[in-house]
């Protein structure tokens, strides 16, 4: 595991003990290409349909300060007492991930939840845009 997925991993931890000293808790950590590491949290919402991932004010953030994305992970835990637990970007995020090109790395969740980091390339190899001739 590199510097870069540590500082991101150690950033989403910081937001989720700040964010969240109790009970449940999960954030996103994103690394652009001039370095910048931007955090985010699902917004609390009273209708579920109302929800976002956690990434997507990182996301947002990166559009806003036209960075492209590198590197994107997202953490929670069940508790307080309890272990940190990396989650894979669902297709969604995935697919918001394909506007910064197939080389982008996303934490993927592992049987033993160790830092693994994959290219949106390898978790979608047969994205949709190869029929217009894009290799992501």
């Amino acid at each position: 595991m590199n510097n870069i997925e540590m500082s991101l991993y150690q950033a989403a931890i910081n937001l989720i003990e700040s964010r969240y000293p109790a009970g449940w808790g999960g954030a996103a950590a994103i690394r652009t290409e001039s370095g910048k590491i931007l955090t985010s949290i699902a917004p609390d919402v009273k209708n579920d349909g109302l929800s976002l991932c956690m990434e997507v004010g990182a996301y947002l953030e990166a559009h806003k300060l036209n960075e492209r994305v590198t590197h994107s992970l997202c953490l929670c835990r069940e508790d307080e007492n309890s272990k940190f637990l990396i989650l894979t970007p669902c297709g969604i995020c995935q697919e918001r991930l394909v506007h910064w090109g197939g080389d982008v790395q996303a934490a993927i969740t592992t049987a033993d939840n160790k830092l693994v980091f994959k290219s949106i390339r390898e978790l979608m190899p047969h994205h949709w845009s190869l029929v217009n001739g894009d290799t992501l």
